[in-house]
């Protein structure tokens, strides 16, 4: 037991100091010093008025294509909840609704995904990289070459990425940072082709039946979210299908 107590300690320092070096990195950096010199009291502030804690809490990002609006979501660490704290519109797409399934199809991903890059020299200013391809993607696009670098970042252009305005950006990169730092390593984003209520499942049905079945799949995901403000369990099967708990 005692040496149990010894290892569990000695993981948790030794994350606490990568959080911290990882934070100190990034500040060192001109465009992430700039962010923070501007916009972290604005940032403080989205905090403060809905009392999350600054230093102690998760972070959600919720994508909606067709309504163009990044979603952030923050809840304490010892809430079940998350509250929405602020929106980014999307300023420019590419691509149609629908999966990306084909390197230059010009699409933006739909499904789950996690913040797995955090790149302070991006040609688009600051940028947080997608795992696209995920588990799923690979699974069901296998033998061809689905893509990737799929980034929400600055600037106002895209062939399948997340632009959000390099003002914009700054924000949402400082948010990422002080999650990560804080011990929060995986960041969830998930991308949805809308707002997925049943009158929008029936618009989705006419515009493209080929896509259909593959947002009947990750509906469950969307409602579950809606219903408790909590992200479900995600899991991925043989076959590359989303299975949720």
């Amino acid at each position: 037991m005692l040496n149990f107590i010894i290892i569990t300690f000695t993981i948790l320092i030794s994350t606490m100091g990568f959080s911290q070096n990882f934070l100190i990195e990034q500040k060192k950096n001109a465009r992430v010093k700039t962010a923070y010199s501007e916009k972290e009291k604005i940032v403080k502030g989205y905090f403060t008025s809905n009392k999350i804690e600054y230093n102690n809490f998760d972070l959600y990002i919720r994508i909606f294509k067709q309504e163009k609006v990044v979603e952030v979501w923050v809840k304490n660490k010892n809430s079940n909840s998350y509250t929405n704290i602020v929106n980014y519109d999307i300023c420019s797409t590419s691509g149609a609704l629908g999966p990306k399934r084909r390197q230059g199809d010009g699409q933006t991903p739909e499904g789950f995904y996690v913040v797995n890059r955090f790149n302070p020299y991006s040609n688009f200013y600051l940028s947080l990289g997608l795992n696209f391809p995920n588990n799923a993607d690979k699974i069901i696009t296998k033998g061809f070459k689905a893509g990737g670098d799929i980034f929400i970042h600055g600037n106002c252009v895209t062939i399948g990425c997340v632009p959000i305005t390099d003002d914009k950006i700054k924000e949402l990169y400082i948010i990422a940072t002080e999650a990560k730092a804080h011990g929060q390593n995986n960041i969830p984003v998930h991308i949805f082709p809308c707002k997925m209520s049943e009158d929008k499942m029936l618009e989705l049905n006419n515009l493209n039946t080929e896509n259909y079945s593959f947002w009947q799949s990750i509906k469950p995901s969307y409602d579950y979210f809606e219903k408790n403000k909590s992200i479900p369990i995600i899991s991925v099967d043989k076959k590359g299908n989303y299975i949720f708990k």
